[in-house]
């Protein structure tokens, strides 16, 4: 018996057919979670719906996603309705639905939103706290496996872009229970490295596989990170608690390198562009120094160089007429004021003025000696003192004392003997 070999379209083909075909599968209500939502340009939906055990492919048509009243992401449990067929080009089965409506959110989305409001409240997004990324690194540091489409994508679009940069890899696991302690560990290495700047992600996924990077350990690590950080985890739509602190978030682990370097033609332009301004500056400048030459050129200082010294003469005669004018009225003021003096009773008599002065320091001389303490020794007194305070009582002293007596010519000292 010949064997009939048929193509694989036609098989697939089949299959839809059959599928299509059956009643039961022509109406179909599920519920479960979203996972790898894609919202394509042309307004298409395509993700998984998922329960515990299984997963299955759906696609929501523009025609049937435009009367949705929620916007759909990753982590909802939703109800959909629809019909289940094949798509024969991938030999796959996939539901293809018309309406769906959320079910309230699935539990690594709730964990998800109250950690990304706990770590906004401390203040881990906020933007004063970003700081830009170098125009011009001289190392990058990359953090993501080891293997895969992320780390070549990274690694050639730097070395494509601007290969006077050199990329470091530091390889960390980027999904499981280990992920987020490792990925800490790294961006603690990279940033005592002494990089310029540090790219921390991995390649798309579901909200588990990029579950590591929404862990609150890593927010912290890269907040806490003095190197400028670039977090490019998932696609562009994926956004994950590591985007929202990071110094930059890039769409795509591709977009991520293109953010950290320039390219060749970048720099070349910078230099062109700052050629030009130099240029431009410099012609500036001389046109500005030619206006002025060309005016000190037409002054008229310059061309009557005299005229500024004509008038610094007569500044100077004016200042020399000032000065002997001073000078006049100086020497005459003195010889005023010598002429009065020569004038004076003391310049014309000095022996009346002698004379008078005698007579007032005799007066003083006598009245000194009426007030003097010491003047009354002349008629005989003396003056008594205890170690040197004078004795006006009998009760100042006793038995045994030695006075001081001051008579008006010498001194004495005496025993007390006896008192009275």
């Amino acid at each position: 018996m010949d064997k009939e070999y048929i193509k694989i379209s036609e098989l697939n083909n089949y299959i839809k057919s059959i599928l299509d075909r059956d009643v039961f599968l022509n109406k179909v209500y599920l519920k479960g979670e979203i996972s790898n939502f894609k919202n394509h340009t042309r307004g298409h939906l395509y993700f998984t719906l998922k329960d515990d055990t299984s997963r299955i492919s759906a696609v929501m048509f523009q025609s049937s996603a435009s009367k949705l009243t929620f916007v759909p992401e990753d982590g909802m449990n939703v109800l959909v309705s629809g019909r289940i067929s094949a798509y024969p080009t991938q030999g796959s089965y996939q539901i293809y639905i018309d309406t769906m409506e959320p079910d309230g959110l699935g539990a690594l989305y709730i964990e998800y939103e109250k950690l990304k409001k706990k770590l906004a409240a401390q203040g881990l997004f906020a933007q004063d706290h970003k700081v830009p990324i170098p125009k011009f690194p001289n190392r990058i540091g990359v953090i993501t496996a080891s293997t895969g489409a992320a780390v070549r994508d990274i690694m050639s679009t730097i070395k494509r872009r601007y290969p006077l940069c050199e990329a470091i890899l530091f390889p960390c696991l980027v999904q499981g229970k280990d992920a987020a302690a490792d990925i800490v560990r790294q961006i603690k290495r990279a940033d005592e490295y002494g990089v310029d700047t540090i790219i921390v992600g991995r390649g798309g996924g579901s909200i588990e596989d990029l579950w590591a990077f929404n862990e609150e350990i890593v927010a912290h690590a890269i907040y806490e990170c003095k190197t400028p950080i670039i977090s490019a985890v998932g696609h562009e739509i994926d956004w994950t608690i590591a985007d929202f602190v990071a110094d930059l978030r890039a769409p795509t682990p591709t977009g991520a390198a293109e953010m950290a370097v320039p390219t060749v033609l970048d720099i070349k332009t910078l230099i062109d562009n700052y050629k030009i301004r130099l240029n431009k500056n410099i012609k500036n400048m001389i046109n500005t120094k030619f206006i002025k030459l060309r005016s000190l050129k037409q002054s008229f200082i310059l061309k009557n160089p005299m005229s500024m010294y004509e008038v610094k003469e007569q500044k100077l005669d004016s200042l020399i007429d000032t000065l002997n004018k001073d000078i006049k009225n100086i020497l005459v003021d003195k010889e005023n004021k010598l002429s009065k003096i020569m004038m004076s009773v003391v310049i014309q008599n000095p022996h009346n003025l002698i004379k008078d002065k005698k007579v007032k320091f005799d007066l003083l001389v006598n009245t000194l000696k009426l007030v003097n303490p010491l003047g009354i020794l002349d008629k005989g007194y003396s003056l008594v003192e205890l170690n040197n305070k004078i004795i006006k009582s009998s009760k100042d002293v006793q038995i045994n004392d030695i006075l001081d007596i001051r008579l008006h010519e010498g001194n004495i000292k005496a025993e007390v003997k006896k008192i009275n």
